[in-house]
């Protein structure tokens, strides 16, 4: 607004409306990239977002002939019941067990894999590695299973026909609980690796070929130009899916784990993902088993919000 002499008032401020109608204007044109988006849209608000409606079930004792609405509040009483029962710290321990073995071994490999392939300068030997590499992660989990219980079979399975024939006794290796981790996480690594190397591939080839020149004249070696240029340019790449992979601890896949678990190794293989699954739909408790998901939510939040802040500190670089 501005005042001008006689009493007169000039609005210099621009017009809501308008800028009301040059938005929707500017939308009208571009309508055909909201229509691209609209399917992704649909997808987090139907998948999602509308299933938080019914979290209210951990609080209440859920009666299908009242609905969610009409069934009665309970509070914390399945949270509780949880934390109360006899195999929550034997849950707890095997899905953060496995997942931090997981972690730890299996995050670094990648990088290593797309560094030392990187260095590779026959081509076509290169995309063969790469191509042999990426094959196993199209390797649907029920096969994946049915492969390590062939190949691990205390009869007739490779490993156990070579340990019988260096004069060893054979190992019934799904069964033994103290192999299951190490089988799971494993095998896990040799079907994703190359796949998940990816992305340190895509990083690597941003780099100016200069740099390695400079260094070559400067007299680094091959060593010293991995550590001193390629790993620098990798380490912010490497630390934002540190962060992600950090945020799903408490989330070990359903899946892998149900299909190797056999009566003898559970009390290796009973996570979080499987105890939900049986004690919500095989034994129809809903509000129980959606306590428990919550909880296993919640953690893996604050996880990821302390692994987002520490990492802000240490390397500058986050996910915010």
């Amino acid at each position: 607004m501005a005042e001008l002499g006689q009493g007169v008032v000039v609005n210099l401020d621009p017009k809501p409306h308008h800028n009301k109608k040059s938005k929707l204007k500017k939308m009208l044109n571009d309508y055909q990239l909201y229509l691209f988006i609209l399917p992704s849209v649909l997808y987090f608000l139907i998948f999602h977002y509308a299933p938080i409606y019914g979290v209210q079930l951990a609080f209440k004792d859920f009666v299908a002939t009242k609905g969610i609405w009409g069934s009665p509040w309970v509070g914390l009483k399945h949270f509780k019941l949880f934390f109360s029962s006899y195999y929550f710290w034997e849950i707890i321990g095997n899905t953060v067990g496995i997942s931090l073995y997981s972690l730890i071994a299996g995050f670094p490999i990648p990088i290593i894999f797309a560094l030392m392939l990187n260095e590779v300068s026959n081509k076509h030997y290169k995309k063969l590695v790469q191509t042999v590499s990426y094959a196993p992660h199209f390797i649907s989990t029920v096969v994946m299973v049915g492969m390590l219980y062939i190949f691990l079979h205390p009869v007739y399975g490779i490993a156990n026909t070579l340990i019988k024939f260096l004069g060893f006794e054979a190992v019934d290796f799904i069964n033994k609980p103290e192999y299951f981790k190490s089988l799971y996480v494993w095998s896990d690594i040799w079907q994703h690796t190359g796949w998940n190397s990816v992305i340190y591939f895509a990083v690597l080839s941003n780099i100016d070929p200069e740099q390695h020149e400079s260094a070559i004249i400067d007299g680094a070696s091959r060593l010293q130009r991995i550590w001193y240029i390629n790993v620098p340019v990798l380490m912010p790449t490497a630390v934002i899916l540190l962060i992600l992979n950090a945020g799903s601890i408490m989330s070990v896949g359903f899946e892998k784990v149900y299909l190797m678990q056999t009566p003898l190794n559970i009390k290796a293989s009973e996570v979080i993902s499987t105890y939900v699954y049986k004690v919500g739909l095989q034994s129809a408790r809903y509000s129980f088993s959606t306590a428990v998901g919550l909880f296993n939510s919640v953690i893996n939040f604050m996880l990821l919000v302390l692994v987002n802040r520490v990492a802000k500190k240490l390397s500058s670089t986050s996910l915010w």
